[in-house]
């Protein structure tokens, strides 16, 4: 035999020896069952437990998105969507959080105006809080300062001519008198609890009450495993999170598991017998040092050559793909216009994960990608979705890329990332994300690798970091509109429906061009069949409500959800906003309220000159009318995505005009207009009353 086989033979033999002799005491969990289940203050606030950590308790400890701050100060804060909360009264047996914001604290003119938002997938407001609305800067529409002194004023001008007031939900208080409307630069909504609104809803509702019932706070429900929780206390057990990767962990007297202490597995479970003699146990981390540095070059020694074997077979695979290149179509619908064609390269299921190209897309190592983005690095994610994390990286080859991370590698994760990299890999559109590459279904984590678009969503540009940029101008939102629209219907006609169509998937590269991305949630749509039953998925204030009531699947359930992302690019109002009315909630029903009640100028983004410009107050309304049409609760009152991005591109070239179309001023005029009391047009008539325009104008090229 040979002398360096001999050597590794006699390593791994005394490495397996030795570690056989590690007594029992050095097999023991890391303290995380003492730790955890140590009782845990902060500041004023006793007997915090799971899902909290902070101050001398491990992140391991509790659930992220939990961790309290300023544990030496006098109260505990907790901070929800970058908004800094004090936390007043802790409920485990409820589940609930009573908190205040930090920066409405003893005072009402903060230094920066926020809305009170939730991350929803953890917190939840309770149903019997109600929202105050504090409006910032107000004149009457003249710019003349409001003339009677309001008990719901408060000192916090903008100005000298303007005022500030608070008001129980969003409503304008009524002057008596006075006709002409109140106009605020300004204002955010924050939830108060029951017994405090109540007091404000008193017409003699003054500043002192108003700072009471913000300093009174309100309740959050909260939910971080809390069935898995519930069943490993019962256990014995103390709850925790493991972080890598992360999922729930049930710490108990002899180890970590996975759900209960009654486990049947455990990856530390107690070792049998302890020797206390000093001896043993220094000969025993003598041996176990020995042994992992003999196994670390066992490992090392067989990952290398393991590199050069996948190596040498990548090399061979890509020669043999570029000497053979064999195409084929993929067929579309008559109506389609384009064929394409793409590499024939392993594409079947149980391909996947032995190839280097599997759909013609490269297949990356996990260690690869893990130096792409820093070992995913926390400060490097771009976003966070339903099925994963996005992260920032950079490959060795210089390519900025976006690495899309799922939560979990379970049989429904495999499932739904074949289906992306399929889809993805078929499809090639402009206004298409494109996808470099992923790991094999066989790494440790699922991973895709797409193109990286530099700035942000549509949903960053109109209701989230980047709203202040005031860089979504009309022509630039409706341009976005009309490419998402291209990019939609060039998938229903390629028999593809995204089911997740939101203004969070849809991202702009510098020049504010669209690329739609995300089709985790797509699926084939068969050609022979008219819709597909499947359980509802997508986000909410988005889903179709007739997919959602009757599990049918169709190409107007993409309709429906775009028709509240015009909703958003014309109101730059979230599609679900809590702090809303409770009518006003769900924008796409805020919506066709308004338009309905012919009052679209309180669901228009003023910023964007619809009182001001007519050309933007004709375009505007034209929009709206369409959104309207998507929004429809049946699907077959909906028009195709087709149909749709006729109308838009209509809307943009001004073709409607050629037709001396008359746009009902339905601000002024109540009572014009087929729109009152109905429940569905079928057509932009309701807002037109040249009733000769059809509903799809002229197809304008590109």
């Amino acid at each position: 035999m040979h002398p360096k086989l001999n050597r590794r033979y006699f390593l791994l033999l005394v490495s397996l020896l030795l570690i056989q002799h590690i007594p029992g005491s050095l097999c023991q969990n890391g303290g995380e069952y003492e730790t955890c289940g140590a009782p845990f203050q902060c500041a004023g606030i006793g007997g915090i437990s799971y899902p909290f950590y902070g101050g001398n308790r491990p992140n391991y400890c509790g659930y992220p998105g939990f961790q309290l701050s300023n544990c030496q100060g006098d109260v505990p804060i907790l901070t929800i969507s970058s908004i800094r909360y004090r936390v007043l009264e802790i409920d485990n047996t409820r589940k609930t959080v009573r908190v205040a914001r930090e920066d409405l604290w003893n005072t009402t003119c903060p230094r920066f105006l926020y809305n009170t938002t939730l991350e929803e997938n953890i917190f939840l407001f309770l149903p019997n809080d109600q929202n105050i609305t504090l409006h910032y800067g107000c004149f009457t529409s003249s710019g003349q300062p409001i003339p009677l002194q309001l008990p719901s004023m408060f000192p916090c001008n903008v100005n000298r001519t303007s005022s500030s007031f608070f008001t129980l939900g969003g409503a304008f208080p009524s002057i008596p008198g006075f006709g002409a409307p109140i106009r605020c630069e300004t204002n955010i909504s924050v939830p108060v609890n029951e017994t405090a609104a109540r007091l404000l809803a008193v017409s003699s509702a003054s500043i002192v009450l108003l700072q009471d019932a913000l300093a009174s706070g309100f309740s959050l429900q909260w939910s971080a495993n809390n069935t898995a929780c519930e069943n490993c206390n019962q256990s014995g057990g103390v709850c925790g999170t493991n972080l890598d990767p992360l999922s729930f962990a049930c710490y108990c007297a002899n180890g970590p598991f996975s759900s209960t202490c009654n486990s049947a597995e455990t990856e530390n479970a107690a070792g049998s017998g302890k020797n206390k003699t000093g001896m043993n146990i220094g000969l025993s981390i003598a041996g176990a040092v020995l042994a992992g540095i003999g196994l670390g070059w066992l490992i090392f020694h067989y990952r290398q050559k393991k590199k050069q074997r996948l190596a040498a077979q990548s090399t061979e695979t890509m020669s043999k793909d570029l000497l053979h290149p064999p195409s084929k179509s993929i067929s579309t619908p008559p109506s389609a216009t384009f064929t394409r064609s793409i590499p024939s390269y392993p594409s079947s299921k149980s391909d996947f994960g032995r190839s280097s190209f599997y759909f013609g897309v490269q297949v990356f190592s996990y260690s690869e990608l893990e130096e792409a983005t820093n070992n995913f690095d926390p400060s490097r994610e771009l976003g966070d979705g339903g099925f994963g994390t996005v992260y920032y990286g950079v490959l060795a080859d210089g390519r900025i890329v976006a690495v899309k991370r799922l939560y979990e590698n379970n049989f429904k994760r495999v499932e739904q990332f074949m289906n992306e990299v399929e889809i993805l890999t078929r499809l090639r559109h402009k206004n298409l994300v494109t996808l470099y590459g992923c790991t094999s279904k066989r790494s440790r984590e699922l991973l895709l690798v797409y193109e990286y678009i530099p700035n942000g969503t549509v949903a960053d540009h109109l209701h989230g970091k980047r709203s202040k940029s005031g860089l979504l101008s009309w022509a630039v939102r409706l341009n976005i509109a009309i490419e998402t629209a291209n990019a939609l219907a060039y998938l229903h006609k390629s028999d593809i429906i995204h089911r997740d169509v939101k203004t969070n998937n849809i991202l702009l590269d510098n020049d504010f061009h669209v690329k739609v991305a995300d089709f985790g949630l797509s699926r084939l749509f068969p050609n022979d069949v008219t819709h597909v039953s499947t359980a509802p998925q997508g986000t909410p204030g988005y889903v179709d409500p007739e997919y959602y009531q009757c599990y049918q699947l169709t190409e107007k359930s993409d309709v429906y959800s775009f028709g509240v992302v015009l909703v958003e690019l014309i109101s730059s109002l979230q599609a679900v906003d809590t702090n809303r009315h409770r009518l006003d909630i769900n924008l796409a029903n805020m919506a066709v309220n308004k338009i309905q009640n012919h009052t679209l100028h309180e669901l228009v983004d003023l910023s964007l000159g619809f009182e001001t410009n007519s050309v933007v107050r004709r375009m505007a309304t034209l929009v709206a009318e369409l959104a309207f049409r998507c929004l429809q609760q049946e699907r077959d009152m909906r028009p195709s995505m087709e149909e749709v991005l006729e109308v838009l591109r209509g809307i943009q070239s001004e073709d409607l005009n050629a037709h001396k179309v008359e746009v009902v001023d339905i601000l002024i005029d109540d009572e014009v207009g087929p729109l009152k009391g109905s429940v569905a047009p079928s057509s932009p008539d309701s807002v037109v009353t040249d009733k000769s325009v059809s509903t799809s104008t002229p197809n304008s090229s590109g």
